[in-house]
């Protein structure tokens, strides 16, 4: 390479300019195939390769280090196919060492390139190539710099640049070399400690990399990768030698130098925060914040966090104390297999003593850094701790601990750790830890947040959704509802059973306009008002008229469409009004043909001025009635005739079973694309109850009635063969039926029974008032008839229509 004199000296400068050898460096790892393993951000600004083209991809084609890499090159420049024009190398000396037994040479030179990207752009690079001997795969480690940068940013002419070229020096030989000895491994690639020591040892033998200026004049290559320059700070010192002719970089070099490990730092964490928090599921997102850690950052990462945030509960309540318990959520490490495990396992709940770095994280929410734990403070910290000697897993650790924050309140921390033979953590490492954990906190704050929102909108949904009874009486029923994919898995859809006198049940299915937590709400405002009016046996038409009514009061945007209707098991009736609502289907039992139920359509409930009409249908035992909301038949670009031609046809399917036969439904027509919106889906198969199961008689107003009610009771359920039951239902009759014939006004009085899984006891008179229960005292002669009742039969209620009211009560069958 070109020597200058040790009167050279590059113009308008001199003694005294202390940051010589501070220079921007892309660092390349080559393996034994040749191909590149490690690609630095350095070398992508100054090759203009991306990582993830240059990962993988033949080093030949990518670096100027021509003789570097002999057995795989030529020794005359590269040719195009490399990617690259080379216009000029062969600048410095080749060393060579002994390693090992085996003899190794560390190469450097100097090439100006032109990228096929850019001809008009020239590239001038200065290289250091050191080969790699031992075991593992990697082959060369290539440091590159920009001459062109030192050319330009401090005005040398041509003459001067060219003076300046790599080449390399004994570390020894140089002051501080123990400093430049501890800083070699900041400008290596991350990788483990064994490989990172045994790449540092193999430079320092090969020789340091410097920038020469004359034969004399040699200037460490030390890139700056600590905390940056902070105002009122001097210049760092340089380590160069003490001569008469200071040697000098470029203008601005310094600054960009000191700033570089900040960059470095910078794309690590952003390469972090692009890997964490791709999903937000709290589970998924802890093991990606834990494992971002390792093994780059750390040898060994374990996250722990508040028991509330673990379950998607609100924010925790308070600062952290000794009382607090923290969970162990996850451990990554690049140690042996199971060397971490029964001493830190997963889903461990700790409450940290008051006396370790832990606890002073957790209560300060600052982080915590021990370079090296010492074998008295490991001693201190095991100790701490029942049956848990951590001695040989952290004595002679570097420890980090960093606080997981949100909104200034402590989720949790990290405990981070590197092995005594990786460089400890230092003051910059602490503020990368600390903004690691501050993305790593927020991330997590997002999951728990809507872990937390989805299980308020799943116990909201849950809550306004009826616990369906399977079996009502006279019939079987199902029922499907599958939230919507938007606005928090929260909508307006709803059904509903309602049990009705005369062992008669109301199927309801509404769906509210809109989505999200005000339709949640105005469907449960509806569902209430529906319950109340049907067991009060509002007739379907005025029942929605009832409902537009008070949609309206409610407020503008209450909007929504209902189908009701009422089945008489005993008449075999369908009951129906709709307002709005598409039409329910019904398969018949005797031919398994379905059809779609021609009803009159109605307004949606809360347009207003618009009459509801019933409609009564004769159903037959076995008959199923599909009731369901249009999210299941409507799907946007699509007729929604075609939706209810599938909903005919999956409803005509047999199926063993009422769940079978909803699951059948689902599969056919969710499967569709494009559904957004949720779903309700009821299905009832209409058994119906034979005449032999019921039993009915008029009774006269007179007391003497009251006798041959009892034993009218007795004789039938003997017929039934329920012997068990006689005794309690004739008291209970006696009761009722005393009471219907002191009210009545000289009407009839109605008895009837019916069978079911349940014995149903109905009275019924002329009397529209509905019975209260009194309290009575130990000396009054009535008032004691519906107590009674009340405590012996399963259940009981009264309801009034027009001019007559009907009194009932459940016996519980014995056995069933």
């Amino acid at each position: 390479m070109d020597r200058g004199s040790e009167r050279d000296e590059p113009p308008g400068r001199g003694a005294g300019d202390a940051a010589a050898g501070r220079v921007p460096l892309g660092v390349i790892v080559v393996d034994r195939d040749g191909l590149v393993s490690h690609w630095s951000s350095g070398a992508r600004r100054l090759f203009g390769v991306q990582r993830d083209d240059a990962i993988g991809h033949p080093a030949a084609d990518l670096l100027p280090v021509s003789g570097a890499l002999a057995d795989d090159l030529p020794d005359d420049a590269l040719p195009d196919t490399y990617g690259l024009h080379q216009a000029h190398d062969g600048l410095g000396p080749d060393l060579e060492a002994s390693l090992d037994g085996r003899t190794g040479y560390a190469t450097a030179g100097r090439a100006r390139l032109f990228p096929h990207a850019d001809h008009g752009t020239r590239i001038d690079v200065l290289w250091w190539a050191y080969p790699l001997i031992g075991p593992g795969p990697s082959r060369l480690l290539v440091l590159a710099a920009d001459a062109t940068r030192l050319r330009d940013e401090r005005g040398y002419d041509d003459e001067t640049a060219e003076r300046i070229s790599p080449g390399f020096a004994r570390h020894t030989e140089l002051p501080a070399s123990a400093e430049l000895e501890r800083r070699l491994p900041e400008i290596l690639p991350n990788m483990g400690p064994g490989l990172s020591g045994r790449i540092v040892s193999q430079v320092l033998e090969l020789g340091y990399p410097v920038l020469e200026f004359s034969q004399y004049d040699r200037v460490p290559v030390t890139p700056y990768w600590g905390v940056p320059r902070r105002p009122g700070r001097g210049p760092a010192e340089a380590l160069v030698p003490q001569q008469r002719t200071a040697a000098v970089v470029p203008l601005g070099a310094e600054q960009d130098l000191e700033y570089a490990a900040v960059r470095e730092r910078l794309e690590f964490l952003n390469e972090v925060s692009s890997g964490i928090g791709s999903s937000l599921d709290l589970g998924e997102t802890i093991r990606e914040v834990t494992s971002a850690a390792v093994p780059r950052f750390a040898d060994f990462a374990g996250t722990h966090l508040r028991a509330a945030v673990l379950a998607g509960e609100g924010f925790p309540d308070g600062p952290p104390d000794t009382s607090t318990v923290m969970f162990r959520v996850s451990v990554e490490h690049n140690d042996e297999p199971g060397r971490w495990d029964d001493t830190v396992p997963v889903g461990e709940a700790v409450a940290f003593p008051e006396h370790t770095p832990f606890y002073k994280c957790m209560v300060t929410g600052e982080p915590v850094l021990i370079p090296r734990v010492t074998e008295e403070l490991s001693h201190r910290i095991s100790g701490e701790f029942e049956k848990r000697d951590l001695r040989p897993l952290i004595t002679g650790r570097s420890l980090l601990i960093v606080p997981l924050k949100a909104r200034n309140v402590v989720l949790g921390f990290m405990v981070l750790m590197r092995r005594p033979d990786r460089p400890a953590f230092d003051d910059m490492d602490r503020t990368t830890g600390a903004e690691l954990a501050a993305r790593a906190g927020l991330v997590l704050d997002n999951a728990r947040m809507y872990t937390y929102q989805e299980n308020v909108a799943d116990t909201l949904q849950d809550s306004m959704l009826p616990q369906v009874n399977p079996r009502m009486a006279g019939c079987d029923v199902a029922t499907r509802y599958l939230p919507g994919t938007r606005l928090g898995r929260i909508g307006g859809d709803w059904f509903d059973t309602i049990k009705l006198p005369g062992s008669r049940t109301a199927l309801v299915v509404g769906d509210v306009m809109g989505h999200g937590l005000n339709s949640a709400a105005m469907m449960g405002q509806l569902r209430t008002a529906v319950q109340t009016m049907a067991t009060m046996e509002t007739p379907p038409a005025q029942l929605l008229r009832n409902l537009d009514d008070l949609a309206r009061r409610l407020g503008e945007n209450y909007l929504a469409t209902c189908l009701y209707a009422v089945y008489d098991p005993i008449r075999g009736e369908l009951h129906l009004a709709n307002a709005g609502h598409i039409p329910p289907v019904l398969v018949r039992a005797e031919d398994g043909r379905s059809e779609l139920l021609d009803l009159p359509t109605g307004a949606p409930i809360g347009v207003g001025g618009v009459p509801f009409e019933s409609t009564v249908v004769r159903v037959s035992p076995g008959d199923r009635l599909v009731l369901c909301t249009d999210g299941l038949v409507e799907v946007r670009g699509s007729d929604i005739g075609e939706g209810l031609a599938a909903l005919c046809e999956s409803a005509a399917h047999p199926a063993a079973s009422m769940d079978v036969a909803c699951d059948t439904i689902i599969r056919a027509l969710n499967t569709r694309g494009g559904r957004k919106d949720d779903v309700a889906l009821l299905m009832a198969r209409l058994n119906g109850i034979p005449d032999d199961h019921v039993a009915e008689w008029h009774l006269d107003a007179d007391p003497r009635e009251v006798a041959r009610a009892r034993r009218l009771v007795r004789d039938r359920l003997l017929e039934w063969g329920l012997p068990q039951t006689v005794e309690t239902a004739q008291l209970l009759v006696s009761e009722v039926v005393t009471n219907a014939v002191q009210h009545a006004g000289g009407g009839r009085v109605g008895l009837r029974v019916v069978r079911t899984d349940a014995l149903l006891f109905e009275v019924t008179d002329d009397e529209p008032g509905l019975p209260a229960m009194l309290a009575s005292g130990p000396y009054d002669e009535s008032g004691r008839g519906l107590r009674v009742v009340s405590r012996l039969a399963r259940e009981w209620g009264a309801s009034a229509t027009g001019h007559r009211k009907t009194v009932w009560f459940e016996q519980t069958v014995s056995g069933r």
